[in-house]
C-alpha cells in the first residue's frame, strides 16, 4: 500500500529537525549540529561486491584484460597508507569480473624512469598471444615518461611477476610546446592504416589539451607522430584517455587489434573537470586523426560517462564474451583524517559493458550480467500506482546490500514542464533547485535509498521529464544531501539529462545498485549512469528502508518492480591465491 511522502517529510520535522523554505519553495532540513553521530571509522561502510583492496588508498584502474582465461584488474595503489603516494601497480585477478584473488604488486617504483611513481597505463595483447603493458613513470626530475613490462613467466597463470624493458623509458617528453609534467595515461594499442601499431598519450601541447599520438612497429620503439590523434582548446590538459571502436546499435564490443568495420564509429574518452567525457565521431585513416562528429566550445556540454563520482575510467575487449567493458574510480567523499582513521580509501565502481546506441550518438552502459549472480530472494511486486505524494515501502529485500529494477509508465505525458536549454550547463544546480520534495507535472518519481526510520537521513534517485519544442528530455538526479547526519561529508546532487521517445516507449526503467556505502544507478536503460557514495549512519546502525516515490502531479504507474538481495562477494580477500 503507498504511504504519503509528506507524512514522512512531517515525521522528519517534528523529529529532530528544522524544515525551512528557499526562496523556489523547496522544503530544505536543517539538522542540529550538537546531534550525537557513530564514528564514520566502521566496516559496515566497506563494500560488499564492488571492488576495492583490503586496505590502503586505491585510485584510477589501470590495464584490464582477459588472458588465457583470467580477467586482470592493476589499480593505482599506495601500499604505505591512505592517502594518495608512493604509487604502485596493484595486481588482482578474476574469472567471473565479481570475486577476486588479491595479488602481490605488478610494477613497483625500482627504477629511475619510475622511481617517482607508477602512474596510470594499458594493457596490449600482441599477435601470437603476446602480451605488453605501458605505463606512465615518473623519472628523478619528475618528468613523465613512458614505460613497458612483460610478463616474466607466461605459464604463471596468473602472471604475477613482470619485467622491465631495457630501453625504458620507450617515449619522452620531447618536442617543442609539450609540458613534461603533463604528459601521461598511454591508452591500450591500435593497428593503423600502415600496419604499425598506435597508442595516444594525454598531454598539454602549447597550453592546449591534447592526445598526442605514437607509432610503433614493435611496441618498444616509439616515434611520434608530427600531429595529435586530437587536440582541444577547451581545456588544458586531458588524463586517462581511452579510444576505441563502437558499432552502432550493436551491444557487442570490437577488438582495436582486429580489423574494424566501416560502419563502426571511434569514441574518444577524457577525464577532466573530476568526471570522464567523450566525443563520438571517425577515426580517418587518410589524416590518422578523430574528428568528432559535433565539437561543442564549451565543455560542459560534453558527454560524460558518468553523472556521479567516477573518474579515470578505462575499457577493454573482453574475448571471452565478445564484449567492451569498462571501470571507473570511485573516491570517498569524507576527510583525508578520516580516511586515515579507517585505514581504506576508494572503491571501483562495477564493471559494466559499454556500446553505442542504435543513432550513434550515446554510449549506452548496464553492468556485467555476472553481478548478477550475487542476487539472493527476490521481491517482486507488479501493477503498482503511485499517485501525487505516493510512497511505496519495499520490503524483504537487504536494504543495505541490494539490486533494484523498477519500470516507471506515464499514465499521460501532457503535464510535461517546459525545457529550458541552460540548465544543461549546470545540471547538479537544477538537480538542487529540483530536488524530490518539489512537486513538477511528471516528476519527481523514483527511488529512494538507505533511508532512516523518520526518513531525516535518505538518498533519493528520481527523474523528471521535460518537454523541449521536438523531444522529451529526462532529468535524472541523485540527490545526496541528506543522505547521511554527519557533518563535514561532500554531499552533492549529481545529474543528468537524456533524450527519450516518449512517444514510442512509455516506460522509463531505473536500476540501483546499493552496496553500503555506494549507490550506483543507471537510468533509461543505461543512458544515464550516477555513481555515489554515501555515509548515512543509519548503515552503522543496522536499520533502512527503501522506498519507490512519486511527488509530481501525473500519477505513474509501476508495472513491475524487482529487488534482491545482494550476497557478499569474495572481494581480495587474504588467503584467497
Amino acid at each position: 500500500m503507498a504511504q504519503s511522502w509528506a507524512s514522512f517529510l512531517l515525521l522528519a520535522l517534528f523529529s529532530s529537525s528544522l524544515l525551512v523554505c528557499g526562496s523556489n519553495g523547496e522544503r530544505v532540513f536543517l539538522y542540529p549540529q550538537s546531534q550525537k553521530v557513530s564514528s564514520i571509522v566502521s566496516q559496515r561502510y566497506r563494500t560488499a561486491y564492488h571492488f576495492q583492496p583490503p586496505k590502503n588508498w586505491i585510485n584510477d584502474p589501470n590495464g584490464p584484460m582477459y588472458y588465457n582465461g583470467i580477467y586482470h584488474e592493476f589499480y593505482q595503489y599506495n601500499p604505505n597508507g591512505s592517502v594518495w603516494g608512493n604509487i604502485v601497480w596493484g595486481h588482482s585477478v578474476s574469472t567471473d569480473l565479481i570475486n577476486w584473488i588479491p595479488l602481490e604488486a605488478a610494477i613497483e617504483r625500482d627504477t629511475p624512469s619510475d622511481i617517482n611513481g607508477c602512474w596510470t597505463g594499458s594493457a596490449t595483447i600482441l599477435p601470437g598471444n603476446r602480451l605488453v603493458i605501458i605505463y606512465t613513470g615518473a623519472d628523478p626530475e619528475k618528468r613523465q615518461v613512458q614505460n613497458i613490462v612483460v610478463p616474466k613467466n607466461l605459464s604463471d597463470p596468473y602472471l604475477r611477476e613482470w619485467t622491465k624493458a631495457g630501453n625504458n623509458p620507450v617515449i619522452q617528453p620531447v618536442g617543442p610546446g609539450l609540458n613534461s609534467g603533463q604528459f601521461r595515461d598511454p591508452t591500450t594499442g591500435w593497428i593503423g592504416p600502415d600496419g604499425l601499431w598506435r597508442i595516444a598519450v594525454g598531454a598539454e601541447l602549447n597550453g592546449d589539451s591534447a592526445a598526442l599520438l605514437y607509432k610503433s612497429k614493435d611496441f618498444l620503439n616509439w616515434t611520434r607522430v608530427d600531429h595529435p590523434l586530437y587536440s582541444s582548446n577547451s581545456s588544458s590538459m586531458w588524463e586517462c584517455p581511452d579510444f576505441f571502436a563502437v558499432l552502432p546499435g550493436n551491444s557487442g564490443g570490437l577488438d582495436l587489434s582486429a580489423a574494424i568495420p566501416n560502419a563502426a564509429k571511434h569514441v574518444l574518452k577524457m577525464s577532466l573537470d573530476s568526471c570522464d567525457k567523450y566525443m563520438i565521431g571517425v577515426y580517418d585513416l587518410k589524416s590518422d586523426t578523430f574528428i568528432p562528429d559535433t565539437v561543442l566550445d564549451d565543455r560542459r556540454l560534453w558527454s560524460r560517462i558518468d553523472y556521479g563520482n567516477f573518474y579515470a575510467s578505462k575499457s577493454f575487449f573482453d574475448s571471452k564474451k565478445g564484449r567492451r567493458i569498462i571501470w571507473g574510480w570511485t573516491n570517498e567523499t569524507d576527510s583525508s583524517s578520516d580516511d586515515v582513521a579507517k585505514g581504506w580509501a576508494g572503491i571501483h565502481a562495477i564493471p559494466r559493458t559499454i556500446w553505442l546506441d542504435s543513432h550513434g550518438k550515446q554510449l549506452l552502459q548496464w553492468p556485467v550480467e555476472e553481478v548478477e549472480s550475487l542476487r539472493g530472494n527476490e521481491i517482486n511486486h507488479q501493477g503498482l500506482e503511485l499517485k501525487k505524494g505516493g510512497l511505496f515501502e519495499i520490503k524483504g529485500a537487504d536494504s543495505f546490500q541490494a539490486d533494484v529494477e523498477i519500470d516507471f509508465e506515464l499514465t499521460s505525458i501532457d503535464k510535461a514542464d517546459p525545457f529550458d536549454p541552460s540548465w544543461l550547463l549546470d545540471v547538479e544546480k537544477h538537480c538542487r533547485e529540483a530536488g524530490a520534495s518539489v512537486n513538477g507535472g511528471i516528476g519527481p518519481f523514483g527511488l529512494v535509498v538507505l533511508a532512516s526510520d523518520n526518513m531525516e537521513e535518505h538518498t533519493a534517485v528520481h527523474f523528471r521529464v521535460y518537454k523541449s519544442e521536438q523531444k522529451y528530455m529526462i532529468l535524472m538526479c541523485s540527490d545526496l544531501r541528506s543522505s547521511s547526519l554527519r557533518p563535514g561529508l561532500y554531499t552533492p546532487a549529481y545529474g543528468g539529462f537524456f533524450e527519450y521517445d516518449l512517444e514510442k516507449e512509455k516506460k522509463i526503467s531505473l536500476r540501483t545498485l546499493i552496496d553500503r556505502s555506494a549507490v550506483e544507478s543507471f537510468g533509461g536503460g543505461g543512458r544515464a549512469c550516477i555513481m555515489a557514495r554515501v555515509y548515512p549512519v543509519a548503515v552503522v546502525d543496522g536499520v533502512a528502508h527503501m522506498y519507490a516515490f512519486n511527488n509530481g502531479s501525473t500519477t505513474v504507474r509501476v508495472p513491475q518492480l524487482r529487488a534482491w538481495s545482494m550476497r557478499r562477494a569474495q572481494v581480495n580477500v587474504k588467503g584467497m591465491e
